[in-house]
């Protein structure tokens, strides 16, 4: 599974702090928490669900991914049809006799699902309040918003965080994400040979988001973007594109929001892993610092820093040649 494997070296020193007695590792629950881990931390990383609670609520739900429910239907989660399911169906007793419940083609799918259910449903909106190592509140949380009748089902998932050390999974960084404090926005020389220029969304591709706005966007290196105006925060964008604001923060590299200046690029989704196709340098002329050069571009620090083989805060100086493009 490709998508998962920059995750694997962490994610490995992880799993020996969970599996720290004996053949640990060779329980039903360890085996669980090996297999979807990385998956866990992707889901976190996409909706802002903490990876803890997802692992635990996993593994309490589907009884390690060997219960019933899991084993025919993917169903990892306990999630029923509702009324708005259109998808493949299993039945289950569950607090009733024969209850309708979701039905998934692959455990992938269950947990993107179950990521999406508590995101875009409304009772669940408070939590994303939360902070990503609140794992208790969150936990309290799921129970007060109705997610499971059990009045023990915080006390459940507390447990197995605890037991299992789930919350070392919300502490594994996505890469290259920078502190408050750390960003100095600095012009980047306008070089026409190397520059892509910003253009306008259509209006079909503005459509990609759940809200289709009347102010315009932009896109560079494929990743949309819109420029800040006077009086804007992250925050405010973030609402205004129904996004959450770490995620916002997250795809334009930062950890905490920084003072927007108007005409700030402000990407709307993650940056890519290079350049757009010809843009193969930058070569350092004036004042400039690795994040500018990552916006500039639409890369991710972290991919620009591997590229090149260096740190988040290396000091730029004229001359320097910046990988943008791997050969």
């Amino acid at each position: 599974m490709k998508r998962f494997a920059l995750l694997a070296v962490v994610l490995s020193c992880v799993l020996s702090l969970s599996a720290s007695k004996g053949n640990a590792d060779d329980t039903p629950q360890m085996k669980y928490i090996e297999r979807y881990s990385a998956l866990a931390v992707e889901e976190m990383y996409r909706t802002g669900v903490p990876a803890s609670i997802t692992l635990a609520q996993g593994l309490l739900e589907s009884g390690y991914g060997l219960s019933e429910l899991a084993v025919k239907g993917n169903n990892h989660f306990g999630i029923k049809c509702h009324n708005t399911w259109t998808g493949k169906k299993v039945y289950h007793d569950d607090d009733a006799k024969g209850e309708c419940f979701r039905k998934y083609d692959s455990p992938e799918e269950s947990f993107r699902d179950h990521s999406d259910f508590l995101r875009y449903r409304d009772r669940y909106r408070f939590l994303f309040d939360l902070e990503l190592s609140d794992y208790e509140g969150w936990a309290h949380g799921l129970r007060k918003a109705g997610y499971a009748t059990d009045p023990q089902y915080p006390q459940k998932l507390i447990r197995l965080i605890n037991e299992y050390a789930l919350h070392q999974y919300d502490k594994v960084p996505e890469g290259g994400m920078l502190e408050e404090g750390d960003v100095v926005v600095k012009e980047i020389p306008q070089s026409p040979a190397q520059i892509e220029q910003a253009r306008p969304l259509t209006q079909g591709q503005r459509e990609v988001f759940r809200f289709a706005l009347s102010r315009q966007m932009y896109s560079l290196n494929g990743v949309p973007f819109v420029y800040a105006v006077e009086g804007e925060t992250y925050e405010s964008i973030a609402r205004s594109y129904n996004l959450f604001t770490r995620e916002l923060l997250r795809f334009n590299d930062l950890k905490a929001s920084v003072p927007l200046q108007p005409g700030t690029v402000v990407y709307l989704q993650a940056k890519k892993k290079m350049a757009a196709v010809g843009l193969e340098k930058y070569v350092v002329d004036g004042e400039a610092d690795l994040w500018a050069i990552s916006q500039r571009y639409a890369v991710k620090l972290d991919r620009l820093c591997r590229m090149n083989g260096i740190r988040r805060d290396h000091v730029l100086r004229d001359g320097d040649v910046i990988v943008l493009r791997n050969k």
